[in-house]
């Protein structure tokens, strides 16, 4: 059974939270495209684990606070959130920008709450020669081009979607603005403090993501005191989407074999 509810993690800070399953915790942080995107990968965690999902704030309509500017806000904001909960021995699941957060928060987790990451195609880091797309620059083809490995299957005209599907995307791509665009899409400091983090890593990339390489993801995984790279075949940016059974079995054997 799944709980929905609004937790305060700060006076004007209610986070939307959904919460299933029992076991290990496990943190799961969406990327740009919001909950959606790593909905299949929450059901299917909850059936092993203690899987806690947030809504970062701003997406699908919730309040962001005037002072959350960015992805070091939100990794605080959700170290702050387990420790009010109590919780110890966390996996941190983050794809994309959710990755990017789950890198910050195991550098800024002093507590060591946080003793594993996954990361699934993660920005966050600046990698020389592999620059990340911009996003922001694209159209709805092109974005689904660079994206997928598969962009024929996924891409959606919004054409043909209706107005207020398209109003929530466009305020969610509004708020990552907000958080990732000035620098585009990492914090300068993020590489070089990636040594410290000695918890088991786990880095996932889709071999056909053309927003952040292969390459990138490799040197992402690399950085850490103890990170692994895993490619994922036949799959872009979202391999959870595209590929569920390889990436889940992947995050399943890290799930329960990593301390």
């Amino acid at each position: 059974m799944t709980l929905h509810e609004t937790t305060a993690v700060y006076g004007n800070l209610p986070l939307t939270v959904s919460e299933a399953g029992r076991g290990r915790p496990v943190l799961l942080l969406h990327g740009g495209g919001g909950p959606r995107t790593v909905a299949g990968l929450a059901e299917h965690l909850s059936r092993s684990a203690h899987t806690i999902a947030p809504t970062h704030p701003g997406w699908n309509g919730t309040p962001r606070p005037d002072w959350l500017t960015g992805v070091d806000d939100l990794a605080l904001c959700y170290l702050r959130m387990l420790h009010q909960r109590g919780l110890e021995d966390v996996l941190v699941i983050g794809s994309s920008l959710g990755g990017w957060t789950a890198a910050e928060m195991a550098v800024l987790d002093a507590a060591g709450i946080v003793t594993g990451l996954v990361l699934i195609n993660a920005v966050g880091v600046r990698i020389e020669g592999e620059p990340l797309t911009d996003f922001f620059t694209l159209d709805p083809r092109s974005a689904a081009e660079h994206s997928w490995h598969d962009p024929d299957r996924f891409y959606v005209d919004p054409a043909d979607l209706p107005a207020d599907q398209v109003a929530a995307q466009q305020a969610n791509l509004a708020t990552m603005r907000v958080l990732a665009a000035d620098p585009y899409m990492h914090d300068p400091r993020l590489l070089q403090r990636l040594p410290r983090v000695e918890v088991p890593a786990l880095v996932l990339w889709g071999e056909s993501d053309r927003i952040a390489t292969p390459a990138y993801g490799a040197a992402y995984a690399a950085a850490f005191g103890n990170g692994r790279f895993e490619l994922v075949a036949e799959a872009g940016h979202l391999p959870q989407i595209e590929q569920p059974e390889a990436t889940f079995a992947l995050i399943d054997a890290h799930l329960h074999g990593a301390r």
